[in-house]
C-alpha cells in the first residue's frame, strides 16, 4: 500500500497563549519555572486574567510537530480533538491552512477548546499551565482507519496518554499502523508524565507497540529512575526500539543496540522562546526518516528545526524550513 502521508500525529489539540513575563509572575502565580502543569478551566481563566499582553496562536505538542513537518514540504495528518467554538475554529482553520489534513469531528458539547497558557521569561525559559478541554476526550472513534493506514509513520504524543479513552485511542492508532506494516513513534513529551506513567511507558516499549521513542535528558533518567545519563542510555539500548534523545545544546544522541551516535547542536545567535524545541526537533527527524535520509541527516535536520524555533516567540515555524535546511547544505530527499 503506498502512503498518502508521510507523518500522522495524535495529540491534544490546543490553541497557545503566549506571554513574556519576569520570574516574579511566577512566583506570585506559584508556578515552576520549566515546567507543565495541568490546571483546571477556573484556574485558566484567573491566570489569564494576571497575564500581561499575549499572542493567540494554534499548538500542541505533536501539532507543532506535524507544522513543522508541512514547513519541511511533508505530507501530514493530524488527528485531535477540538470542540465547535471559536477556539476550536481557529485551530481547524490554522492547522489546514498548512496543507496538513484534519479529519477529527467537532466535539458538540462538553468542555471548550484546549488551552495552553505560556509564561516566556527573559531567559527564554517557557513554563506552561494547561487546560485540556476537549483534548482529553479524543476517543477510539476519532482514529480514523484510513487516514492511519496511509501513514508512513503514525506520532503519538505523551502529554494525551492520560484519559482512558485517549489510551484506546493511541493503542487502536498503533494496531491499525502495524497492520498496515507503518512505523509507529511515541514522545515522552515531559518528565511530568514519564512520572505519572512509567510502567505504561515502558509496556508500549517492550510490547513493541512503538518503534521510535523520543526523549529529552531529563524525561530518559526519569524513565529509567536514575541520574546518571549515560546508564539511563545503556538501558535505552536494550529495548526493540529506535531512541532519540535531544540534550539542548549538548545535540542529540540517536540510540540502536548496535551504536550511540551522537550530532550536535546546531548554532543560535539567542534564545528568545524554547516553547516547541523537542516537537520541532521531533519533526525534522521525521521528516529524514519518512524520506529515506540516514538517521544522523535526520537528527541534522531536527537540530536545525530547532534551533529556528527557540529564535523566536511561538512553536509555529515563521521561515520555510524546507529552504532553511537546503541553504545550510542538508539534503531534503535520498535522491
Amino acid at each position: 500500500m503506498t502512503t498518502r502521508y508521510d507523518v500522522l500525529g495524535i495529540g491534544n489539540a490546543i490553541v497557545d497563549v503566549i506571554s513574556r513575563e519576569d520570574d516574579d509572575f511566577l512566583v506570585a502565580q506559584n508556578l515552576v519555572k520549566g515546567s507543565m502543569q495541568l490546571i483546571d478551566e477556573a484556574r485558566a481563566r484567573q491566570l489569564f486574567d494576571a497575564m500581561g499582553p499575549a499572542t493567540h496562536t494554534s499548538g500542541g505538542s505533536a501539532a507543532n510537530t506535524v507544522a513543522g513537518l508541512a514547513s519541511l514540504g511533508a505530507k501530514p495528518a493530524f488527528i485531535g480533538k477540538v470542540k465547535d467554538d471559536e477556539a476550536g475554529a481557529r485551530f481547524a482553520h490554522d492547522i489546514r491552512s498548512l496543507d496538513v489534513a484534519f479529519p477529527t469531528a467537532f466535539a458538540k458539547d462538553g468542555p471548550a477548546t484546549a488551552m495552553c497558557l505560556i509564561a516566556v521569561t527573559p531567559d527564554g525559559e517557557r513554563t506552561m499551565s494547561t487546560y485540556l478541554g476537549a483534548s482529553q476526550h479524543l476517543d477510539a472513534e476519532d482514529i480514523d482507519r484510513e487516514t492511519v493506514e496511509a501513514a508512513a509513520i503514525t506520532y503519538l504524543e505523551g502529554y494525551l496518554w492520560d484519559p482512558a479513552q485517549a489510551k484506546e485511542a493511541f493503542v487502536k492508532a498503533a494496531r491499525i499502523a502495524h497492520g498496515a506494516d507503518r512505523l509507529v513513534a511515541l514522545t515522552l513529551s515531559d518528565s511530568f508524565c514519564v512520572e505519572r506513567y512509567r510502567e505504561e511507558f515502558i509496556s508500549l516499549l517492550r510490547t513493541q507497540t512503538v518503534d521510535i521513542v523520543f526523549a529529552n535528558e531529563a524525561e530518559l533518567k526519569s524513565r529509567y529512575e536514575t541520574s546518571d545519563f549515560d546508564a539511563a542510555v545503556t538501558a535505552l539500548r536494550e529495548e526493540t526500539v529506535l531512541g532519540v534523545v535531544t540534550r539542548s545544546e549538548k545535540g542529540a544522541l540517536v540510540v540502536t543496540r548496535e551504536e550511540s551516535l551522537a550530532v550536535p547542536a546546531s548554532p543560535i545567535h539567542s534564545i528568545v522562546d524554547s516553547t516547541g524545541a523537542g516537537d520541532l526537533f521531533a519533526a525534522g527527524f521525521l521528516y529524514g526518516l519518512s524520506h529515506d535520509l540516514d538517521v544522523r541527516t535526520a537528527a541534522h535536520h531536527g537540530s536545525l528545526a530547532a534551533a529556528h524555533i527557540i529564535q523566536q516567540v511561538g512553536a509555529r515555524p515563521q521561515k520555510n524550513l524546507r529552504q532553511h535546511a537546503i541553504d545550510n547544505g542538508l539534503a531534503v530527499s535520498a535522491e
